[in-house]
């Protein structure tokens, strides 16, 4: 074979093993699209349906108590109740919390008011890239401004509700105090804590050690009832929810 027919050989060697590549190259990336569209559809769909057959209650009163835990949890619990304990590992950036909120957020609330568990909230921060990292950032330090109380839940809710999208930045520091002082908090360092962030460094600690713990390495909402792991077909279904925390209690 002459120099000029082993050059032209190589070339096509060469092109063959580029044009394998480039099609090697396709099918990882229809391969992650498809992957990412199921688990999409298993979210949405999946929660979607949990809301349409678990029947999402309504709010029955006031409220039980809200408190400030000394590690940095908020405990929402009447006086006397130690058990059951219901653990709820939550991202304000979140959707999935955020449709949780929405199905069994009112039944939790309401077996707590009526003494039936006591409830720990631990807000946690899971994403790690911008725009989704400063946005759950900014929303839980703020939250840790509110002093307890009803104002600190009409607050949680409220941000889910104003919750932005994952590829857009939001909960920004004038909204976050407005969306406080709409919740009535009335604290007169409550709008300095907020544009400080004055607890952005003590929920990156908070959020550390919660993940050094494993409680949510499964991603968010995580539920744990007496320290044991809620598989999400109960913790979307509003009426499965509530026979598990009572069967709890027994």
């Amino acid at each position: 074979m002459g120099k000029a027919a082993r050059e032209v050989s190589a070339r096509e060697r060469i092109k063959a093993q580029r044009e394998r590549e480039r099609v090697q190259q396709q099918r990882r990336r229809i391969a992650t699209i498809v992957t990412a569209v199921v688990v999409v559809l298993a979210v949405v769909g999946g929660g979607w349906w949990y809301v349409q057959s678990g029947r999402s209650e309504t709010l029955s009163g006031e409220l039980a108590p809200i408190s400030l835990a000394a590690d940095g949890s908020t405990v929402m619990a009447k006086p006397g109740v130690e058990k059951p304990v219901l653990d709820i590992y939550e991202d304000f950036q979140c959707p999935a919390c955020k449709a949780f909120e929405q199905t069994s957020g009112p039944t939790v609330k309401n077996m707590a008011a009526a003494g039936q568990v006591k409830v720990v909230y631990h807000v946690v921060n899971i994403f790690t890239e911008e725009p989704t990292l400063g946005n759950t950032t900014r929303a839980a330090a703020a939250a840790r401004c509110v002093p307890g109380g009803k104002q600190w839940m009409t607050f949680h809710d409220r941000i889910y509700k104003e919750q932005p999208p994952e590829s857009k930045k939001g909960f920004a520091l004038d909204d976050l105090v407005a969306w406080g002082k709409d919740s009535g908090v009335t604290d007169s360092g409550f709008e300095q804590c907020v544009k400080s962030q004055k607890y952005a460094q003590t929920q990156a600690d908070y959020n550390k050690k919660a993940a050094e713990s494993k409680a949510f390495e499964k991603g968010t909402p995580t539920l744990r009832l007496n320290g044991k792991e809620i598989d999400n077909s109960l913790a979307f279904s509003p009426s499965s929810l509530r026979q598990t925390i009572l069967d709890a209690a027994k």
